[in-house]
């Protein structure tokens, strides 16, 4: 079946290779660089083998996808019979310079595309290109789609527990000082994604109290509205599985629950022991008022 709007994100969104599937979504990969390696994210590096290659301190770095890697992929899209332009949504350009590689091979596109800076990552952007692709699906058009991602995003919350702050100072995305200051005190961090940014939540003091305090946010955030979920995890998969459980007997209004281990990228910036959940509000498509 032909489509109208096609739908791009990156390997950030960790989406279930089903739903991309389904939904014809195209995934470019970021890059991490291992030693002297450059490996493509979700193909080419485990969690498993971050996860060890982390915990005996081995250089671990991420990359941006570059420009032509977009150009490649727009290309290839625009030849598909029908399609007339495209929506290409990432992970936060705070924490990445995927976006602005986008935005610069979007220029020479040969059909209109319409790169968004979600101000998500993981399934919190997952979710956003699903919101995207529904409604590409159902007629929708560039602004439309567009429109539907963004609404998404702005009924969406990413929290997470991490078992140090060592590994975001390493990658620059919190700051030294107050990394400095969690290990000072042995306190254990809830963060926030806010703005496109992390930043700090909570300080408690002990792993299990932090994860349980995790799971108030959730249901507090949450509430009785229709919400999907994702938890995440990095080599913590049994925390995840009962967190998972207790959230599915706790948010009455609860539709899809996604558990997954976050792929290389992530896990490089947060270290294992991560556990992190993500709350979107559930939208119907609805195009009526179009006419569509």
């Amino acid at each position: 079946m032909s489509r109208h709007v096609a739908i791009v994100t990156d390997s950030t969104a960790y989406l279930p290779q089903a739903a991309l599937e389904h939904h014809r979504i195209a995934s470019v990969p970021l890059t991490v660089v291992l030693g002297d390696r450059a490996l493509e994210e979700g193909t080419e590096l485990s969690a498993r083998s971050l996860a060890e290659a982390l915990r005996k301190r081995r250089s671990v770095t991420t990359s941006r996808p570059g420009p032509q890697v977009f150009a490649e992929v727009y290309r290839s899209i625009a030849r598909e019979p029908g399609v007339e332009g495209i929506v290409s949504l990432h992970l936060s350009a705070e924490l990445s310079g995927t976006y602005d590689a986008a935005v610069t091979a979007a220029r020479e596109a040969p059909v209109p595309v319409r790169v968004v800076d979600t101000g998500m990552v993981a399934m919190a952007l997952g979710f956003c290109a699903l919101a995207a692709a529904e409604t590409a699906e159902a007629g929708g058009t560039l602004d439309e789609t567009v429109a539907a991602a963004r609404k998404r995003a702005e009924g969406t919350s990413a929290f997470f527990y991490v078992d140090t702050l060592e590994y975001l100072r390493r990658g620059g995305r919190i700051g030294a000082a107050r990394a400095l200051l969690g290990s000072a005190l042995a306190v254990k961090p809830l963060l926030e994604l806010e703005d496109g940014r992390i930043g700090m939540l909570e300080k408690v003091r002990t792993a299990s109290r932090a994860i349980a305090r995790l799971e108030e946010i959730v249901a507090e955030r949450a509430g009785g509205a229709d919400v999907d979920v994702a938890v995440h995890h990095l080599s913590a998969s049994d925390r995840a599985d009962q967190l998972a459980q207790r959230l599915r007997t706790r948010l009455p209004g609860l539709g899809e629950l996604h558990v997954s281990e976050v792929g290389a990228v992530i896990g490089a910036h947060t270290g294992p022991g991560l556990l992190g959940v993500v709350v979107s509000l559930r939208q119907v498509t609805d195009l009526s008022t179009t006419g569509r």
